[in-house]
C-alpha cells in the first residue's frame, strides 16, 4: 500500500475510528521507546506499552517508572501528547454517541438489517399494530416510514424510524427495502380521502418497484380506488371504512351494551387470520374431516381458496387437494 492510498483510506475512517487507531500508535511508540532507553526498567515492549497507557489515560498505577532523565522527559512527552489524545478520543466518541442517539430518534439512520417489516404512515393504526408485534411477536423488526414526524422516542417504541417519503427511493434505500420481507401502507389521516388513496398507491407503486418479491399490505378508503391499488402491486388492500360503516351500524341499532356483534369485534382483536397450505395427511380428505383436525388445535376452519376463488364455510363433503389454501382463525399466540 503506497503512502498516498494510506492516506485516502485513513481520512476515509469514521473519525473515532482514526482517533483509535492514532492513539494506539502512540501507545506503541512510546512504549518501544521506553523499553529501547531502559531496558532495565522496562525489560518488554509489552511493559513498555502497558506504562505508555496507563501513563497516557492519566491512570499512574506505579508499578513502572522511567528512571533516567532521558525517560522522564519520554514520560513528559507522553504525557503532554498522549494524555491530550485520549481525552480528545473520549470526548470524540461521548459526542459521537450521542449525535447517534439523536440522528436515530430524527430518523436519518440507515437499516441495515433484514426480512423486516415497514410500516408507511404514523398513526394511531400503525401504534396499535407496532404494540401488536411487541406483544406477539417480539422478535420481528419494524422500520417506520413518515415524513410528518420529526423524531420519535426510540426507546419508548421498539422500531427504527426513516424520516421522509414512502414513495421517494432514497427514503425506501434508507428502510433497506430490498432485503425487506414486508411492508403495510395506513392512509394519511390528514388528507382527504382521494388524495390519501392516491398517496398510498403511489406508495405501492415506488416499493413493488424496488422489491418485486415483498408482500405489500395497503390501506385504501375509497371503494374506487381498490382496483388501482391491486394493479399497482398490492397483495392485500384494505378498506377500513368497510368496516368502520359496519361497526357504526350495529353501534347505532344494538340492544344494548351486552350486544353480541360488539362482543365479538372485540374477540376478534385477539385472533389472526392465516393462509396456510393443506397438510400432506389431509389431502384428499373431505373440508369436515380438516375441519375437526384443525379444532383440535384450537384453530377454526373458515374456508378454503380453491382454483383461485375464495369460499367461506364450503360444503362439508368439499375434497381437499394439494393446489387448495385453507383459510384458518387462530388465537394470537406469543
Amino acid at each position: 500500500m503506497s503512502l498516498h492510498t494510506f492516506f485516502q483510506w485513513y481520512f476515509r475512517t469514521p473519525i473515532f475510528l482514526r482517533l483509535l487507531l492514532t492513539v494506539a500508535t502512540f501507545m506503541v511508540f512510546f512504549g518501544i521507546v521506553i523499553h529501547w532507553i531502559e531496558p532495565e526498567a522496562f525489560p518488554t515492549v509489552f511493559e513498555g506499552i502497558w506504562w505508555a497507557v496507563i501513563t497516557g489515560s492519566t491512570v499512574g498505577y506505579g508499578d513502572l517508572v522511567p528512571e533516567t532523565v532521558t525517560g522522564k522527559i519520554v514520560g513528559i512527552l507522553l504525557i503532554i501528547a498522549g494524555g491530550g489524545l485520549v481525552t480528545f478520543y473520549m470526548a470524540t466518541v461521548s459526542a459521537s454517541t450521542v449525535k447517534y442517539e439523536k440522528d436515530l430518534a430524527k430518523g436519518k439512520i440507515e437499516y441495515k438489517g433484514e426480512q423486516h417489516i415497514i410500516f408507511i404512515g404514523w398513526n394511531e393504526r400503525t401504534k396499535q399494530l407496532v404494540e401488536m408485534v411487541q406483544q406477539f411477536a417480539p422478535k420481528e423488526h419494524v422500520v417506520l416510514i413518515d415524513h410528518t414526524l420529526r423524531a420519535i422516542p426510540y426507546k419508548q417504541w421498539p422500531i427504527h424510524f426513516i424520516q421522509g417519503n414512502g414513495s421517494e427511493d432514497d427514503t425506501l434505500m434508507k428502510a433497506n427495502i430490498a432485503k425487506a420481507r414486508a411492508a403495510i401502507i395506513t392512509s394519511d389521516p390528514s388528507m382527504e380521502e382521494r388524495q390519501a388513496d392516491q398517496s398510498s398507491i403511489l406508495d405501492t407503486v415506488a416499493i413493488r418497484g424496488l422489491n418485486p418479491n415483498i408482500f405489500i399490505i395497503t390501506e385504501i378508503l375509497t371503494k374506487e380506488q381498490i382496483a388501482n391499488a391491486k394493479r399497482a402491486g398490492a397483495d392485500t388492500v384494505i378498506r377500513s371504512n368497510d368496516f368502520m360503516s359496519t361497526l357504526f351500524f350495529h353501534a347505532l341499532y344494538r340492544k344494548g351494551q351486552t350486544d353480541p356483534f360488539y362482543t365479538l369485534v372485540g374477540q376478534l382483536s385477539s385472533q389472526q387470520y392465516k393462509q396456510v397450505e393443506v397438510p400432506h395427511h389431509l389431502v384428499g380428505e373431505t373440508f369436515l374431516t380438516c375441519s375437526l383436525e384443525f379444532l383440535k388445535q384450537e384453530d377454526l376452519l373458515l374456508g378454503l381458496i380453491k382454483e383461485g376463488e375464495l369460499h367461506i364455510n364450503p360444503p362439508t363433503q368439499t375434497i381437499l387437494t394439494n393446489a387448495d389454501d385453507l383459510i384458518v382463525l387462530s388465537p394470537l399466540r406469543k
